[in-house]
């Protein structure tokens, strides 16, 4: 059995510390979160040599061991605990080579907790380039301890860098610093007190609260009670702290680190001018924008047209092997429609992961970042509120999860409660399907009319937040002030790796996170639409079949027939076929789609007079004004749990009794409003419900998160009242309008 050690991977932010993980791992990695807290937890499997095998956890980024936020506090916290099961056999502490000054604070600082650590010194490749120029055998003196000099990008020295992992016992815990010297007396009091413990580990303890194991916590009590520092000073110790290792930083790096100064001059500061201008710099991230929107309908259409034929050819081909019963109407009307109603956005999500993911490899985010700032600042929000509200593009959740960076506290309560209303990757199911039934095919500027709108309703929905936040701002009487600080990183290209994993994994997240509760919820649905109580329900057949022979089929069957007729009776002129076998066919084809239509009307009948249909009818009055029947109502009402599954919930809801093969699409667009006998996704209920869905909490998890985050019900609560009735009456307004 081969040996497992824990590795810890820390750095700064943007010194490309997931790089160094992906080359590590590879694939053999998992997501989750640190048990208790929303704080993501990334950790992965990688072979060394002589059979040794490391357990890599990739920790949140983070500037010192002096922590500001959760994030700084998790990580401080695993590197203090011994006891904890992850608690590192070694540190790789990850510096960028143009910023090494500063991410040697933190190398030191891990060095003082006497836990072995290597130097990572990633981005290797831009030395030349750069004119940067390291003496990495004086360096490695100097400090004292082992360096592995990297290029994620191309793939250099990661071996090097596993043989010092699995070399790790040979490392150096001595430390850089003392210090002492900032406080003699002050600490050789601590000394004396707690003799047995690590004085640099007591002074953390000391200085930053931490949520720590209990063992920790009792330290922390002790070490409270015998301090005698006000809080100013013990501040004033940190500082001295931070000057005392800069002073030993710069005087190593004057002997190790030169650069050329004249080298790569100007390239980024005029590119930064043109990004970060106050008027192209939005320009161009409005046109980036577009793109975005226009590629995600553009590229994903056929792959969507075949995931979207498969499942009704899947569901027909079911139907056709598998005996008649209820096991058969399972798998095909609950299993199959549900997942397949969600499973046809795959590359529509794909394609937006990968355009935030390379606009973050490239560094441009931080550019957005940046220049947003000057638009959230009139609204009591600063550019450090942006980051969630980008984010929530992909998932509300780890978006609300994100403020955990904005240490005043009243910024970070407004931005988590106005982040819903960002535009997720939950909602684009909804708004693919709705925009393609009910907005016309066309063009403006070269774009589409479809991609306009899907993007109109991504800036509407910025614009709820942050008119939302300023009333918030007005309104919360929370006394504030912060400063807006920022790293803008160097531009690079996206290193395709790092975007290919980046995509799988959040697809992978999206599509087996909503899986789980679509599957349930699709076999409730098709339970509830498949079974009823009443003689209607019962005896659905002969009352159909009476109806039909005294007053003839419906107005859509009528239509159905009709249209399906006129296309098969072409046909068959165009093939050169004899008026009388014409005229046989032709009788034989309309016996066929009489006795299709007369089982959809059947089916159509069963589910009204369901569990389904009562549920949705005792509904139906709240959602009839904004151009909804209680179909609609149903999806409305299940997409709670989580609004991706209001495809998945229609998709059942038709296809329970359907025995054609036919596109969860089509069957929408061929529902019919039973008092005006028109399309009931028409423009005016198609806008209603985007508006409905761009303006709602329709998210039980983004709610739960929200509850932990404030750690009370009261703000959650706030959340779900506003939004919804908010929703519903743009959504009235919308409908009553343009019907």
């Amino acid at each position: 059995m081969s040996k497992q050690i824990n590795v810890a991977l820390i750095g700064n932010p943007n010194t490309g510390k997931t790089s160094v993980f992906n080359q590590l791992t590879g694939l053999n990695q998992k997501v989750g979160n640190y048990p208790g807290i929303t704080v993501e937890k990334k950790e992965g499997i990688c072979k060394l040599p002589r059979g040794v095998r490391a357990h890599i956890i990739d920790l949140p980024g983070t500037y010192s061991l002096n922590t500001t936020s959760l994030d700084e506090s998790v990580a401080v916290e695993l590197l203090l605990n011994k006891n904890d099961k992850d608690h590192p056999d070694v540190a790789l502490v990850i510096s960028d080579v143009e910023n090494l000054k500063r991410n040697l604070l933190l190398f030191t600082q891990i060095k003082d907790l006497k836990i072995p650590a290597i130097l990572v010194i990633n981005m290797a490749d831009r030395m030349a380039r750069k004119g940067i120029s390291i003496d990495i055998p004086l360096l490695e003196e100097k400090l004292n301890a082992r360096i592995a000099l990297v290029s994620t990008r191309k793939g250099l020295g990661i071996e090097q860098l596993k043989e010092l992992i699995a070399d790790y016992k040979s490392l150096s815990k001595t430390p850089n610093v003392d210090t002492t010297v900032i406080d003699p007396e002050y600490f050789d009091k601590l000394k004396k007190t707690f003799p047995k413990e690590d004085i640099y580990k007591l002074w953390l303890v000391i200085t930053q609260d931490v949520n720590f194991m209990p063992i920790e916590k009792k330290l922390i009590k002790d070490a409270s009670s015998f301090s005698t520092k006000t809080k100013s000073e013990l501040k004033r110790l940190q500082q001295k702290e931070t000057i005392l290792r800069y002073q030993f930083i710069n005087g190593i790096l004057k002997e190790t680190y030169k650069v050329d100064r004249n080298a790569a001059k100007g390239f980024r500061a005029t590119l930064d001018k043109i990004l970060t201008h106050k008027v192209f710099g939005y320009l161009i991230f409005f046109i980036i924008l577009l793109t975005i929107f226009q590629a995600i309908y553009g590229w994903s259409e056929y792959p969507m047209d075949m995931i979207d034929g498969f499942f009704a050819s899947a569901t027909e081909w079911v139907k056709d092997t598998l005996p008649p019963g209820v096991f058969t109407n399972l798998i095909a009307e609950g299993v199959l429609a549900g997942i397949g109603g969600i499973v046809i956005f795959i590359p529509q999500i794909a394609f937006l992961f990968l355009f935030i993911s390379l606009l973050e490899e490239t560094g441009y985010m931080s550019r957005v970042v940046f220049l947003m700032d000057r638009i959230m600042r009139p609204f009591g929000l600063s550019g450090k509120s942006v980051v969630p509200l980008i984010s929530g593009t992909a998932c509300a959740i780890p978006a609300v999860m994100a403020t955990r960076t904005i240490e005043n506290w009243k910024e970070r309560l407004i931005t988590i409660l106005v982040t819903p209303f960002t535009t997720c990757s939950a909602r684009l199911p909804v708004y693919l399907i709705i925009i393609a039934l009910v907005i016309p095919e066309g063009n403006f500027l070269g774009l589409s009319f479809k991609a306009l709108t899907l993007m109109l309703l991504y800036i509407l929905g910025f614009v709820a937040a942050i008119v939302s936040a300023m009333a918030l701002n007005k309104i919360l009487k929370i006394k504030s002030r912060s400063f807006f600080v920022i790293e803008l990183p160097n531009y690079k290209l996206p290193l395709l790796k790092n975007v290919g994993y980046t995509v799988l994994e959040k697809t992978k997240s999206f599509v087996f996170g909503a899986g789980k509760i679509i599957l349930a919820i699709s076999i409730i649905l098709w339970f509830l639409g498949s079974n009823g109580f009443s003689d209607d329900f019962n005896n659905a057949e002969s009352i159909i079949e009476k109806r039909v022979s005294q007053e003839g089929y419906s107005t859509y069957s009528e239509t159905y027939i009709k249209n399906n007729l006129e296309q098969y009776r072409a046909s068959l002129v165009d093939s050169g076929m004899y008026p009388n076998v014409i005229q046989d066919s032709i009788q034989t084809m309309e016996s066929t789609l009489e006795g299709r239509a007369l089982n959809q009307e059947i089916a159509s009948y069963k589910l009204e007079h369901s569990y389904m249909g009562y549920m949705g009818k005792a509904i139906e009055p709240v959602v009839e004004p904004l151009g909804y029947d209680w179909k609609i109502g149903i999806a409305v009402l299940t997409s709670f749990a989580a609004r991706e599954v209001f495809v998945g919930t229609l998709a059942t809801i038709y296809s329970v009794g359907n025995d054609e093969e036919e596109t969860i699409k089509n069957r929408m667009a061929a529902e019919v409003n039973p008092v005006t006998k028109e399309p009931l996704f028409n423009l005016a209920s198609g806008i209603s419900l985007l508006l409905f869905y761009a303006f709602a909490m329709q998210c039980m998890s983004t709610l739960a998160i929200v509850k932990r985050e404030t750690n009370s019900w009261k703000w959650p609560t706030f959340q779900l009242v506003f939004m919804s009735l908010f929703a519903y009456i743009i959504a009235l307004i919308a409908y009553q309008i343009l019907k």
